[in-house]
């Protein structure tokens, strides 16, 4: 047999072991599949539900605006101190109202002042106290479009419960009701002089809702303007309630409701010009001591009938500041003539009356 021979039975013989190699091959299975449960369907979480107000806070109509509360008292405030208003200390500034503030101490008063407003148009809503759920609740004060709600308490000087009568912006301009707050006219020349009747009860209470609060509800006015952009109070008006709380003279334990700085002319300057006492009020010591500073209450408030309790005009003011132009004095009635047929001198002390044109010719003709 030749090489040739050889090799192609060699190339056969290996190709049949190949054949014979994949027959014989042992059927391997697939794995059986793995059994894994589906999670049982879980439904997303509800929308977060706020937990209802208790019975006395939703039977209580007198606090819409439950989520601003800044302090919390267990006993009432004092009555507001009856007071006069500083004058407007400059052109832009506007008042804003005293009220009690609360502390770990008790309450103490914060002044009245004149304050300058953080943008053009922009009005200040006082802070009231209000009797919710069986404490006192005290909801701040912010600047705003509008005069919102603030629990209809009676605070004077256009604030007599509802909105505010003391002033309005026209244009950059804020225009002075002189009828209600105390303006210098001579200095500040953008006033106006509206009367505004007052139909509230006039009282000194200071706090809304409860036996002896107040019972007023918001207007759907004041509740559209709950809803409008609002201001934080200013740094001047902080630093002027961290101020008032500092004077151990404003607490009410140590003024009988009373207090001696009831308002300022501008914020925290509780000492000098344009310091008013509460009618009432014990003097002030002088610093050293040695006897007390008589107040500084020289202006005279406009009490008329129909004007809103509290709210002072600038008659007063306005009337000082005009100069004394002297009476003009009646002149002496000419001496009466003599008559030398008489013998008697005339009357003195009554004036000389006109002779009647028949008395002289009377005369002529007796001569």
């Amino acid at each position: 047999m030749d090489r040739a021979q050889q090799v192609l039975k060699l190339l056969t013989l290996a190709g049949a072991l190949s054949l014979t190699a994949c027959v014989v091959a042992p059927y391997q299975p697939a794995p059986p599949p793995v059994y894994r449960p589906q999670p049982v369907y879980q439904p997303p979480p509800p929308a977060y539900q706020p937990p209802p107000q208790s019975a006395p806070a939703q039977d209580y109509e007198g606090d819409p605006n439950g989520g601003d509360v800044a302090e919390t008292a267990n006993e009432a405030p004092p009555p507001l101190p009856d007071y006069d208003q500083p004058p407007c200390p400059d052109d832009g500034y506007l008042w804003t109202p005293g009220y009690w503030h609360w502390s770990p101490a008790g309450y103490y008063w914060v002044p009245g002042t004149w304050v300058q407003p953080p943008q053009v148009g922009f009005l200040w809503t006082p802070g009231y106290w209000a009797f919710v759920g069986g404490v006192y609740a005290f909801h701040g004060g912010y600047w705003g479009p509008h005069v919102g709600y603030y629990g209809g308490v009676n605070y004077g000087f256009g604030y007599v419960g509802v909105g505010y009568g003391g002033g309005r912006w026209e244009g950059n301009r804020f225009a002075y009701n002189t009828a209600v707050v105390n303006v210098n006219r001579t200095v500040i020349h953008n006033t106006y002089n509206e009367t505004i009747v007052n139909n509230v009860t006039v009282n000194h209470v200071s706090y809304n809702g409860g036996p002896n609060g107040v019972h007023a509800a918001p207007t759907p006015q004041e509740r559209s303007y709950s809803r409008e952009q609002h201001v934080a109070p200013t740094p001047a008006q902080v630093s002027h309630v961290q101020e008032a709380n500092r004077n151990p003279a404003l607490f009410a334990h140590a003024n009988g409701g009373h207090p001696g700085i009831a308002a300022t002319a501008r914020p925290a300057a509780f000492s000098g010009p344009g310091v008013i006492s509460a009618h009432g009020a014990a003097p002030p010591r002088a610093p050293n001591g040695a006897g007390a500073v008589p107040p500084s209450n020289a202006y005279t408030p406009n009490r008329a009938p129909n004007a809103v309790q509290g709210g002072q005009g600038a008659q007063a003011a306005a009337a000082a500041a005009r100069p004394q132009v002297p009476l003009a004095q009646p002149k002496a009635p000419p001496p009466r003539p003599v008559n030398p047929n008489s013998g008697k001198p005339p009357a003195t002390g009554k004036p000389a009356s006109t002779p009647h044109p028949e008395k002289e010719h009377e005369g002529e003709r007796d001569k």
